[in-house]
């Protein structure tokens, strides 16, 4: 790393394509997150951008990294519209590589870390992706020519055999690629997401989506230069990437950028520090610090998401800290689409109130549009709203409604004042720990296993990841094991996804249609995780 300091309402209609625009109805806007980024620069380019490991990277440090790395990838043929798979872990190049993308118009395609190579490899096949650039760590797990053709550029982080080093990328002579200017509607990133059936899906986030929803989140929360985020979160995750970092970088604040969420360290980092971001487990662990909080943390703003914040954990936060934790609501697909207020009341168990722009609609499963405080499928439409899903028509039709709104899946109340609460989820996510768990997926891998008959993977209430992966077991071999299931699922999947609880049953309890009752399933297993009495 020690590189750095050498380089000076509206209605709407979404398709997915083939191809890499998506086809919008909203209002021109004519500037990016580049622009906007560079305005930022412009404003204060010697102050800090990000500080990591102790080394300070200026905005205007940081411009020319990426401009650098711009230069480097579009000498090895990075062009625009080309989908590049990032696999990096959370450090500065990750900032420097999604600048440097965007400068060139190119596709990110952000990756969890923790995916393991068959899931790397179908994203990259899928997209078809021409370029990744992944940690050193990872190299591994990067795919080869049979698994993924349509790659040509596998770019390791302190390089790797057979791959290009990523230090060659900015030591790179020529001249600076011009800046890209593309439309509101081309995609400028896809995000995978699993469903409940099915592979992976890419959700194709454009650039209006992304500048739209970096401007209300700035606004609303009131981002300033003067603001010091401690950014713990998964770089990867709409939250880590689209939400706290665009809040920072896009309004001239300074991001102190640690690798993971680690108490001690977010404990240090926090000290003059003026906002953090969090999912609700950062939270219970602060919270079990006996040093927490320390004299001279005067932050103006605490935010919490990806996952259900306990009304407990809510109480007993503003208790003893003297601030109320401000709750918002977002997903893959719209980033940010609820908040509460900052400043006024703050309730908990709400998300508050739809962003300035975004329609929101709760309809029952009869299919009416609900009443304040009754339940239902939220449906959303605004500028922050994806244009579907990478070359995946039909399941782009099944998630909007003929009117153009967008069917979250999530079950929630709306009162009159329109402030949001989520009941539960129309299928069968998970949250743990703030990352989406997909039941199917581990499903599939645990009834592959030899002398198991059929599995039901279900998400138990858990004091600190808010939910645990639990998978319920029918056992066709008696002899089996918990570490006959766990040894094999390591290997194979991202750890968050691995169940903590394997539980063996007789049966699986079904209904009159033969389908398995997973609420039954929560109900009796509900209190696996509670400390005994």
């Amino acid at each position: 790393m020690g590189h750095w300091s050498a380089y000076p309402m509206p209605t709407m209609r979404a398709q997915a394509l083939h191809g890499d625009r998506i086809v919008r109805c909203f209002a021109p806007r004519p500037r990016n997150l580049q622009a906007m980024f560079a305005a930022a620069c412009a404003r204060a380019p010697h102050s800090a951008a990000l500080v990591c490991d102790g080394q300070r990277v200026s905005y205007a440090q940081c411009d020319a990294i990426a401009q650098r790395l711009a230069v480097g990838l579009a000498a090895h043929g990075v062009a625009s519209g080309e989908r590049v798979v990032m696999f990096i872990d959370n450090r500065p190049e990750f900032v420097f590589l999604w600048l440097a993308l965007q400068r060139l118009g190119a596709i990110s395609v952000p990756v969890g870390v923790r995916e393991q190579r068959p899931g790397l490899a179908y994203i990259a096949r899928q997209c078809g992706a021409t370029a990744i650039v992944a940690d050193a760590a990872l190299a591994e797990r990067l795919p080869d020519a049979s698994e993924a053709p349509a790659l040509r550029l596998r770019v390791v982080i302190g390089g790797a055999a057979g791959c290009t080093a990523y230090e060659t990328l900015l030591a790179h002579e020529g001249p600076a690629p011009a800046l890209a200017d593309p439309a509101d509607t081309d995609v400028a990133a896809i995000l995978y997401t699993s469903g409940t059936t099915g592979r992976s899906k890419g959700a194709m986030i454009s650039h209006d989506n992304l500048v739209s929803n970096a401007k209300s989140l700035v606004d609303i929360w009131g981002f300033t230069p003067d603001d010091v985020l401690v950014h713990a979160l998964p770089i990867y995750h709409v939250h880590g990437l689209f939400v706290a970092l665009h809040c920072a970088l896009l309004s001239g604040a300074s991001t102190r950028f640690l690798q993971r969420f680690e108490t001690g360290s977010v404990l240090h980092a926090l000290q003059g520090a003026t906002a953090f971001m969090g999912v609700p487990t950062y939270y219970t662990r602060l919270l079990a610090a006996p040093d927490f909080p320390r004299p001279g943390m005067t932050l103006r703003l605490w935010i919490s998401g990806s996952a259900p914040l306990l009304p407990e954990t809510f109480a007993a936060f503003e208790q003893r800290v003297g601030s109320a934790i401000l709750e918002r609501y977002g997903m893959t697909e719209a980033g940010m689409i609820t908040s509460n207020p900052l400043h006024g009341v703050r309730l908990a168990g709400t998300v508050g109130t739809p962003l300035p722009g975004v329609s929101t609609r709760v309809r029952r499963d009869e299919g009416e549009i609900a009443s304040a405080g009754e339940p239902g499928v939220l449906e959303i439409s605004g500028p922050n709203v994806f244009g579907g899903y990478w070359r995946n028509e039909e399941k782009t039709r099944a998630s909007f409604t003929p009117d153009g709104y967008f069917i979250t899946g999530d079950v929630v109340t709306m009162s009159t004042a329109g402030i949001v609460s989520i009941v539960g989820r129309q299928n069968d996510l998970i949250i743990s720990g703030g990352l989406n768990v997909y039941p199917k997926e581990i499903e599939e891998q645990i009834d592959g296993l030899a002398g198991v008959g059929e599995s039901a993977v279900i998400g138990i209430p858990h004091p600190d990841f808010g939910e645990g992966v639990v998978a319920v077991v029918d056992r066709s071999a008696k002899t089996l094991n918990e570490a006959d299931i766990l040894l094999p699922l390591r290997e194979r999947l991202a750890a968050f996804k691995v169940p903590k609880r394997i539980v063996f049953v007789d049966a699986l309890p079904r209904n009159a249609m033969g389908k398995v009752q997973k609420k039954l399933l929560r109900e009796t297993y509900r209190g696996l995780f509670e400390a005994p009495r």
